[in-house]
């Protein structure tokens, strides 16, 4: 049976997952353990891989069958082409990997790097918290140059992708 991408509210992602398992149908929900981000304390914690999104096992996707999946508290959409109401199958290779990556239990990194254009925060090293906008990228080798603004002068630094996020 194909498995498709479904669309969920921000943050209900669980409550959603629960619904449609209570509706017997087959939904994967993958989560990753990550370090907490609290002031007080650090401890592992589950988080969606991708938040927003779980996946749903259909054998057919008759309007009853889609109706019944939107139904569901915390579903949004069940994701497609643009513009059209089909939904698209998510290749079984892909679902797979995904749990493969997921039971390997090794530390998965959610990295946006910005663009040339975007504003960027630097946010390690001794140039911590410096802002300025991306001027050139070289992915293969995670490097950007940065035009920051100084006395109404720009500088430009190159930093690792490693120090640098998207604003």
């Amino acid at each position: 049976m194909p498995w498709y991408a479904v669309h969920t509210r921000s943050r209900h992602e669980d409550r959603a997952y629960q619904g449609l398992l209570l509706k017997s149908f087959n939904a994967f929900l993958p989560r990753i353990e990550v370090w907490s981000r609290r002031v007080d304390r650090r401890k592992k914690i589950l988080v969606p891989m991708f938040p927003g999104y779980l996946f749903i096992e259909l054998s057919s996707v008759d309007n009853p069958t889609k109706i019944e999946v939107l139904k569901t508290f915390g579903v949004v959409r069940i994701l497609g082409q643009p513009g059209g109401s089909q939904p698209v199958a998510v290749p079984e290779d892909k679902i797979e990997d995904i749990r493969r990556i997921v039971q390997s239990k090794l530390e998965v990194q959610h990295i946006q790097y910005p663009r040339i254009g975007e504003p960027a925060r630097i946010v390690d090293g001794p140039l911590k918290g410096i802002e300025g906008v991306v001027l050139a990228t070289d992915y293969k080798r995670e490097l950007f140059v940065i035009s920051v603004e100084l006395l109404q002068r720009s500088v430009a630094i190159e930093v690792s992708g490693f120090q640098i996020a998207k604003l």
